[in-house]
């Protein structure tokens, strides 16, 4: 995909991953908008960037249909029509699954995998109706792909995200839009700081826990100190977005966890003989071009 001249829409763009991918997209010549529901962080976001070429900040909560409209439309009328969509507007909560309440579950699952959807359902039909292909770049996370404990809620997230690109791929390919998922693992971003910032007060209702001990700057963990910046993130997402690369990932180190997990599931397959018939009942759902073309 050629990206100089068009205009990106990234979402969650005040810090961190959105932050990133919106300086590899103004490097690549693009015209940018950016969103974020706290507007005094996105206005310092877009003032920081210093650079020439076009930016839209412009104030959007992901979980409010009735907003996504009206923010599509200015960004059409001030810079055109969107070419590139990143979905990436994220919070993250450590708990246990079955210890969350119900507000963990309703904030999570209505940013995380709502705000996708939202962003989906407003602007794909106009990239379509525009003609002129397109990509869209959903952001899930390493805990996406595998799990573990105290992840419960976040990964229910970023696992419908993983399928919801890979069945949108297939849809959005006859109109020339191509779809990536971004599978990150630990960046260095404000996504714990902020997650708290963003939570409506009809929401606080929480049993998750904190990510580091109290009085522990999580800048000064190891984790943290070892995690590529949203800089780094972002020139990836612009690399897989030329290439229409499926998944997006950032972190060798995950290696062994995807060979254990795939390992698992291919164990967990019927040692019996492959029955014909099923076979040719069930061509659509064996089709195995989506993992093996670009």
């Amino acid at each position: 995909m050629e990206l100089d001249g068009k205009v990106a829409l990234i979402t969650g763009a005040a810090s961190g991953i959105g932050l990133g991918v919106a300086r590899a997209c103004l490097a690549a010549g693009m015209r940018v908008a950016m969103t974020d529901v706290r507007e005094d962080v996105l206005s310092a976001a877009a003032a920081d960037l210093n650079t020439p070429g076009p930016v839209l900040p412009v104030l959007l909560d992901v979980t409010d249909r009735g907003a996504w409209l009206a923010c599509v439309v200015r960004i059409e009328k001030e810079l055109g029509n969107i070419e590139l969509l990143c979905s990436n507007a994220g919070v993250n909560l450590v708990v246990a699954a079955h210890e969350a309440t119900y507000e963990d579950w309703d904030f999570t699952l209505g940013v995380n995998l709502g705000g996708a959807v939202n962003a989906i359902r407003t602007v794909t039909p106009r990239m379509i109706a525009a003609g002129k292909g397109g990509h869209i770049v959903l952001t899930s996370s390493v805990n996406g792909l595998f799990t573990g404990p105290g992840a419960g809620v976040y990964a229910t997230s970023k696992f419908a995200l993983v399928g919801l690109a890979e069945s949108l791929r297939s849809d959005l390919r006859p109109f020339g839009i191509g779809v990536s998922v971004l599978c990150p693992g630990p960046v260095q971003s404000e996504l714990f700081e902020s997650t708290p910032a963003v939570r409506p007060q009809r929401l606080t209702a929480t049993a998750s826990r904190p990510v580091v001990p109290p009085g522990t700057l999580r800048s000064d963990t190891a984790i943290f100190r070892t995690a590529p910046t949203g800089e780094e993130i972002g020139r990836r997402v612009l690399e897989g977005v030329r290439r229409n690369d499926l998944y997006i990932l950032t972190h060798p180190e995950i290696r062994p966890v995807l060979e254990a997990r795939a390992a698992a599931l291919l164990t967990a397959v019927p040692d019996e003989p492959v029955d014909p018939a099923r076979i040719a009942a069930s061509q659509v759902l064996l089709d195995t071009t989506l993992y093996t073309s670009r």
